[in-house]
């Protein structure tokens, strides 16, 4: 088990808009969130759907594909891997954050 690694992959549409952001330090980063859904039947035998949300975050070149093709309900393939921080908000309140750095994008279909 010793080539396991922090790796996630996900096929979801695109929840919102991205936010795409110019640092001052010149690069750009990415902001997006993604919904993935899982089905089931319960044990009455009705189907069941489950929807995720995951907030993604690309960087550079990445983000440039995504403020050029990706807009809000494109389904999209990622590859990435999970980063978790954490930040004080305005009210000096500890927060923390899981999301995932992309590294691969694919564009899929079309928007709903």
């Amino acid at each position: 088990m010793s080539t396991l690694r922090n790796k996630v992959q996900l096929i979801g549409n695109i929840g919102q808009e991205p936010v795409i952001t110019m640092l001052e330090s010149g690069k750009k980063v990415a902001r997006l969130s993604l919904a993935t859904n899982e089905s089931y039947k319960n044990s009455d035998g009705e189907k069941q759907t489950n929807t995720y949300w995951h907030t993604l975050v690309a960087w550079g070149k990445t983000a440039d594909i995504i403020e050029k093709y990706v807009d809000k309900g494109k389904e999209i393939a990622i590859e990435g891997k999970l980063n978790s921080r954490s930040y004080d908000d305005k009210e000096g309140n500890k927060r923390y954050v899981t999301e995932v750095v992309i590294s691969e994008l694919l564009l899929l279909g079309n928007k709903n």
